[in-house]
């Protein structure tokens, strides 16, 4: 009976994946399925192969875009640029960085003349959101990166999925014909804006009686329904699940492995955003690929100038799908390092080695040394009795670390924490500790350890 309740399983997923996700992409008039194909054929080819590909691509995305785009043909006009002169991807640059600034200030000269968009805008974690619009090949092309990458972990568009997320954007989407999509795809959503006790043991219910295949979420948020799984003594790692995709904000090694514990499953990490665009994800064999075929990554100094494989800086995107309304040269805001050595699953595919988090999410001491906020989230997380953190640097000479604290708080660790707190931002640092019932998301949904209001990078 087990045995056939699997076949029919297996057998609807291979028809979600084959027919029905297939149909609703061709009615949206997307072009994904046919796009995962050819990315499940490149994937495979010689890094060589890739950068020819990348070029040729690169060359008519700009040479379509200086024709369509009214900013662009003015920037490429300007400044002399022809892209069919591109001898490398190195010369992109040549051209200016793109900022939220620039793009909110020429919003309606970056759309292609002629073309269809629809209205996009970001979670806002780092303050105002940005409004940027897309095209179908954009999203065709990032359903289809995103597509691939599920399938290096043995499950496929139909396996039972839960979501676990908290942006307002997706939330407030999720109208009846979604959730009857959603319905028929077998996923599943869980809203983890405000994570009480109660919500915690329901999501433990939902796995233990839905047991999905796969869960999809911020990595914050499944080490802490991990956390109190652990603490209530409830097992899931029986449940079935054979990966947990995390996704938006920083991957932390103790989140990994509280995960991987409590789930029973393998984390694979993924890097993006709504603006950028699918960027990298993890494969099995631990490689961060980049999704070259759609995605130039350049690593840049704070002059915008390009870093060597191995050295830390912007991660910069210049997204070929974009022709609609181009990210070329586009800063992310985060913080990381290109990868030059070749991945032992076989891929071609070039990867990011470090993705650090957010240039806010570095502090900066009295004495002008920039550190990663690790070196503060370390103070507070092995401390028992705290819940939940959140560090915010407003200055150089002021810090605010929030607790949450929790049954055998001890009053004591607060003088720790500003000791500890000294020791790597400088004596005469005030660090302001307040207790408080509880830590609320960004207004995007994700939970950040730690803000910092000082410019490091």
């Amino acid at each position: 009976m087990n045995t056939s309740i699997t076949r029919n399983a297996l057998g609807y997923t291979a028809l979600c994946a084959s027919l029905i996700f297939p149909l609703h992409e061709l009615a949206k008039g997307h072009s994904s399925v046919r796009r995962r194909r050819e990315l499940e054929r490149s994937q495979w080819w010689p890094r060589e192969r890739i950068a020819d590909y990348q070029l040729r691509r690169l060359r008519e995305f700009l040479d379509a875009v200086r024709e369509t785009v009214p900013y662009y043909r003015d920037l490429f006009g300007r400044i002399g640029f022809v892209p069919a002169d591109l001898g490398s991807i190195s010369d992109l640059s040549r051209l200016p960085l793109l900022g939220k600034n620039e793009i909110r200030a020429h919003a309606d000269a970056m759309k292609a003349l002629g073309s269809s968009l629809s209205r996009y805008n970001t979670g806002g974690s780092s303050g105002e959101p940005l409004v940027f619009y897309v095209g179908k090949d954009r999203v065709s092309h990032d359903i289809a990166a995103k597509w691939r990458a599920t399938r290096w972990w043995g499950v496929d568009i139909g396996d039972p999925e839960i979501v676990i997320w908290g942006s307002p954007i997706e939330l407030g989407a999720q109208d009846w014909i979604r959730s009857l999509r959603d319905a028929v795809l077998r996923t599943s959503l869980f809203k983890a804006f405000e994570l009480t006790d109660a919500l915690l043991r329901d999501f433990v219910a939902r796995v233990r009686s839905e047991r999905p295949a796969m869960l999809f979420g911020y990595p914050s948020v499944m080490a802490r329904i991990a956390a109190y799984a652990k603490a209530t003594r409830q097992r899931l790692n029986d449940c079935g699940i054979r990966v947990a995709f995390v996704t938006s904000e920083r991957l932390y090694p103790d989140q990994r492995q509280s995960i991987q514990e409590v789930f029973g499953c393998p984390v694979a990490n993924g890097y993006g955003g709504r603006d950028a665009g699918f960027i990298a994800h993890e494969c099995p064999a631990g490689g961060m690929h980049i999704s070259a075929e759609d995605i130039i990554v350049e690593i840049v100094d704070p002059a915008g100038r390009p870093l060597a494989p191995g050295q830390p800086g912007e991660i910069v995107v210049t997204h070929m799908a974009t022709g609609g309304f181009p990210f070329i040269r586009y800063r992310t805001g985060d913080v990381g390092t290109l990868d030059e050595r070749a991945c032992k699953c076989g891929r071609g595919l070039p990867m990011l080695r470090e993705i650090e988090g957010r240039t806010t999410d570095f502090v900066v001491s009295r004495d002008g040394t920039v550190s990663h906020g690790l070196a503060l989230i370390y103070v507070v997380r092995e401390l028992s009795g705290i819940r939940k953190f959140k560090i915010i640097q407003e200055s150089v000479d002021r810090t605010r670390v929030l607790l949450v604290p929790d049954a055998g708080f001890d009053p004591a660790v607060t003088g720790r924490i500003r000791t500890g707190m000294e020791r790597r931002l400088g004596a005469g640092v005030a660090i302001d500790i307040e207790l408080v019932d509880e830590i609320p998301a960004e207004a995007s949904g994700k939970f950040r350890y730690v803000v910092s209001k000082v410019a490091a990078i």
